[in-house]
C-alpha cells in the first residue's frame, strides 16, 4: 500500500506547540478515518502542515483566530479539499 503523502510525528513528540507567526494549515485525514474504520486502528487523523513538514496528532487546539478555506479547484499537496489555517499558536496532542 502506498504511503500518504502527510507524514507522521515523531513518535517522540506527545505534545507540540507551533509558535504564532507563521501559517498553519490544519485538515483531517479522511484516507486514515476510512482506514480505521476498516481495520480498527484508532491511528491519529488531523494533521498540521508547518514549514514544509506535516505532523499528526488526534487534538490539535487553535488558540486565536483561523480561517476555514474550501479550495476544490486546488487543494494541498497531499489531497486536503478543505482546512483551517491560521497564524496563532497551534499545540497537537498524539
Amino acid at each position: 500500500m502506498a504511503k500518504a503523502a502527510c507524514s507522521l510525528a515523531p513518535a517522540e513528540t506527545q505534545t507540540r506547540v507551533f509558535p504564532a507567526g507563521t501559517i498553519k494549515r490544519i485538515h483531517v485525514n479522511m484516507h486514515i478515518i476510512r482506514s480505521n474504520i476498516k481495520t480498527g486502528d484508532v491511528d491519529p487523523v488531523t494533521t498540521v502542515q508547518w514549514r514544509g513538514k506535516s505532523y499528526r496528532f488526534a487534538t490539535v487546539e487553535i488558540t486565536g483566530p483561523s480561517t476555514v478555506i474550501y479550495s476544490p479547484n486546488k487543494p494541498l499537496g497531499c489531497g486536503a479539499r478543505v482546512w483551517v489555517e491560521t497564524t496563532t499558536e497551534v499545540v497537537g496532542r498524539a
